[in-house]
């Protein structure tokens, strides 16, 4: 296996510039696209039969951190048609691959929605966040997404950690891991 950037991050977008610099919808599309293969692989890497684990006895299990993301992409959806979105709290799922293939599902509808979205709608229109039916707070829909996008590889990066504890094998993110080169 070939140990170089070009083989482990590639980009898989297409940049749209206009007047010499990259628009905040399209740097978001290209950051979107991006995060999918890693995100992925990182909920298809956990153990099915040991999504229970967490490594304390307040944090979050495996299953809990990996639905919350999932549940974030499918959110995505909502935030791009409506001008208010109550969070998706639980995303069931069987298996760490049927959650794997949920998100991609999610995340590719939401890379469709953003193919012909309007700039100016991305970035000003208002959106009021949710939680159970209570308001949390109302900002610019880029800003929402952005938000959501954060929360995903941040959660994202909590599960990488929990792989190996729970008998699995990390997959390259952003480069190689020791499981992804043989280690």
């Amino acid at each position: 296996m070939k140990n170089d950037s070009k083989t482990f991050l590639t980009l898989q977008y297409k940049l749209t510039y206009k007047q010499n610099f990259m628009t905040n919808l399209d740097f978001f599309k290209a950051c979107l696209a991006n995060e999918l293969k890693a995100t992925h692989d990182i909920i298809a890497a956990l153990p099915t039969d040991q999504l229970s684990y967490k490594p304390h006895e307040v944090s979050r299990s495996a299953y809990e951190i990996a639905e919350h993301i999932v549940a974030h992409v499918y959110d995505f959806s909502v935030i791009l048609n409506s001008g208010q979105c109550d969070e998706c709290l639980t995303m069931p799922f069987g298996s760490s691959a049927e959650a794997a293939q949920m998100l991609k599902e999610h995340w590719e509808k939401t890379q469709q929605m953003l193919e012909n979205y309007d700039e100016n709608s991305f970035n000003t229109t208002p959106v009021e966040l949710l939680v159970e039916g209570r308001s949390i707070l109302t900002i610019p829909r880029a800003n929402m997404m952005w938000f959501f996008f954060f929360d995903i590889i941040h959660h994202r990066g909590q599960l990488s950690s929990y792989i190996r504890p729970m008998g699995g094998k990390n997959p390259a993110v952003y480069g190689w891991s020791a499981d992804s080169i043989g280690g």
